[in-house]
């Protein structure tokens, strides 16, 4: 409650002058600016005996409860001197509860309100289920369900729809479906409430076969499905559904162009994500900070880096967010001096940076070998920003230790955290025991984390790769048996391409594709090629124990190979390629890939699960330090 007094008035006298409000004098409370105005209205509406009149008395509560300049404090004061207010005082006090963010006052209210025989109408019960919602009230909606069709509100569309919200974000989908189908009437709220509900709790299927029985859809409901499939990483299913809304000419707004982005990110599309950005550009679309980041993001992880930077600094604001991307960007191209020196350029705009923008530096010390320049960044960040390290800030600590070889300081760090080390914690020091050949500690950090991570084939293979380099095969296959007993499946690796707007996707050793016999030629012919250009096939990551003609098979038909030799067949020379895959490049890709930009003067841009690799004359912009 406020500690503010209500106003008091002088009582009324049968000597004092007699004058009544006027409709036109109540509807002037409603343009009050502040509270000292309104204090001054109240304290004439008393005096002129109106203070039990439900309609003057309204107008006063309802700005105090819903204003932005009220005070919901005065409000319940002003509303407990009523001696029988109507739905429409209870509805507004209602509403400042929820306003305020108080729903189970605002429930109570609701309770209070039928205790006094007062009942509620269309305008009460959104307010209600909104506030079960928020106070997370389940047997509370479901009571005010029974009341809705109680007081005859069973077809009145407002209050069906707010019914539906209320279950969906209980994860109730069987009873908002049913509330759904149950109405005589929908609206567009209706069916985007549902088609969203579904969309929000990974249902998209679903989702879908909402949409396609809705009679009319709009941008809304179409970005509430595309973002769904693009959170659940299908994104040639938002391509596709996409298409489809264009083909109904449906106005691409800035919520759908942002998913897509996303979708283009995720796949590495970046035809079709400069097709968006250019169409943002024409249509006048507003380029907030949100959608801005969006784009610098879509351009950095389809390797487009230069776009990426122009767009940057094209940004009349740019806000942190915007920052973050751009230095995250840097850091995964591996220009870790540059995005060092974006930060620093941040920080003479005057930019406060947060806990992200640590995580982006110390990435970019990681993925170029910067040392000192991470060690002195993960003190800075505390002692001058008062930013403490969390996890993702120890990881990158202990990664880019880890990769340089110092193995001993980077458990010592993980050892010295304040909180448990996670599975990406733990995987980064077992990674940097790949590289450097750790076996004992590989062996002890590889046997935690498979524990705290069971479920994750990249964990068995990453430790299984360790016992191979060190010839303990019998290691090998004791894993590759734990992972079979409990169901673990090793993930695919796939690579996908994008030519002439359209995405391509490579699988290892599948032939599926409708060119995959000139496709298959093509990479025979390739890799005779780089053989003579001295290249010779990388088995030590095989986990199998085979000869070594055997082993070589595999490693031909990775999917990034496939997808360097669709490049080849279909574009022309000094065209670049682009090539997105879901995993780490492995070794023997990585030494390919630099031979191949040799023998065919190409630059080829390669962005794994961590990093980009920009392969050119031989060479890899990691410089063979990732």
């Amino acid at each position: 409650m406020s500690s503010l007094q209500l106003v008091q008035a002088t009582p009324f006298s049968a000597t004092s002058p007699k004058t009544h409000y006027t409709p036109l004098q109540l509807q002037s409370l409603e343009s009050c600016s502040n509270m000292s105005e309104l204090k001054q209205h109240h304290s004439h509406i008393i005096k002129l005996g109106l203070s039990t009149n439900n309609d003057a008395m309204g107008r006063v509560i309802k700005f105090c409860a819903v204003s932005k300049h009220g005070d919901l404090g005065y409000a319940l004061k002003a509303f407990d001197t009523i001696p029988q207010p109507d739905a429409f005082i209870y509805n507004t006090v209602m509403r400042g509860y929820l306003h305020c963010r108080f729903p189970r006052d605002c429930i109570h209210l609701y309770t209070q309100m039928l205790e006094n025989s007062v009942f509620p109408n269309n305008f009460t019960f959104p307010c209600v289920l909104g506030a079960c919602c928020h106070g997370d009230a389940v047997e509370q909606g479901r009571q005010v369900h029974a009341h809705v069709l109680k007081f005859g509100y069973s077809s009145h569309v407002v209050c069906l729809n707010n019914l539906i919200h209320m279950y969906v974000n209980f994860e109730f989908l069987e009873e908002a479906r049913r509330v759904f189908d149950r109405m005589l009437t929908r609206d567009v709220v209706s069916w985007t409430t549902l088609i969203s509900g579904y969309a929000q709790w990974g249902c998209v299927d679903e989702a879908l076969r909402v949409l396609e029985s809705m009679p009319e859809r709009n941008s809304v409901v179409w970005n509430a499905l595309i973002a769904a499939y693009v959170q659940n990483n299908r994104f040639h299913e938002a391509f596709d559904l996409f298409n489809r809304m264009r083909a109904e000419n449906v106005v691409l707004d800035k919520f759908v162009a942002s998913s897509m982005l996303s979708a283009c990110t995720g796949l590495g599309a970046l035809e079709q994500g400069r097709w968006i950005h250019s169409y943002i550009e024409k249509n006048g679309i507003e380029l907030d900070t949100k959608l801005a980041t969006t784009v610098i993001d879509m351009y950095c992880k389809c390797g487009f880096l230069e776009k990426a930077l122009e767009v940057f600094h094209g940004l009349p604001c740019r806000g942190v967010s915007s920052w973050n991307c751009m230095i995250g960007g840097l850091a995964m191209h591996g220009q870790g001096e540059a995005a060092i020196e974006l930060f620093m350029e941040m920080e003479r705009k005057a930019v406060a940076p947060d806990n992200i923008t640590f995580v982006n530096v110390l990435n970019a010390c990681a993925h170029s070998g910067l040392v000192e320049e991470g060690r002195y960044y993960f003190q800075y960040m505390t002692e001058v920003h008062g930013i403490d390290p969390r996890r993702e800030h120890y990881g990158c600590m202990i990664d880019l230790l880890g990769r340089a070889g110092m193995l001993e300081e980077a458990r010592k760090l993980m050892d010295e955290m304040p909180m448990s080390p996670d599975a990406s914690v733990l995987g980064a020091l077992l990674g940097a025991c790949r590289i450097h050949g750790n076996i004992e500690l590989g062996e002890q950090i590889g046997k935690k984390l498979i524990d705290l991570d069971p479920n994750n084939s990249g964990r068995y293979v990453l430790l299984a790769n360790i016992y191979a380099n060190a010839g303990k095969f019998e290691d090998v296959a004791n894993l590759r048996n734990l992972m079979n007993n409990r169901g673990v499946k090793k993930c695919p690796g796939f690579s996908v391409i994008e030519l002439k707007g359209v995405v391509h996707e490579f699988i290892a050793g599948e032939e599926t594709h409708p060119q995959a016999k000139e496709i298959y030629t093509k990479a025979n012919e390739m890799l005779e090629c780089i053989r003579s250009a001295g290249y010779v096939p990388c088995t030590e990551e095989v986990l199998q124990d085979l000869e070594e003609e055997e082993k070589e098979n595999p490693l031909y038909y990775h999917s990034e190979k496939l997808a360097m030799a669709f490049g080849l067949l279909k574009t022309n020379p000094g065209e670049i390629l682009r090539i997105t895959k879901n995993l780490r490049v492995c070794r023997d890709c990585h030494q390919a890939s630099k031979l191949i930009s040799k023998v065919y003067d190409r630059e080829i841009i390669v962005r794994d699960r961590n990093r980009f690799h920009h392969f050119k004359n031989g060479e890899c912009s990691c410089k063979d330090y990732w």
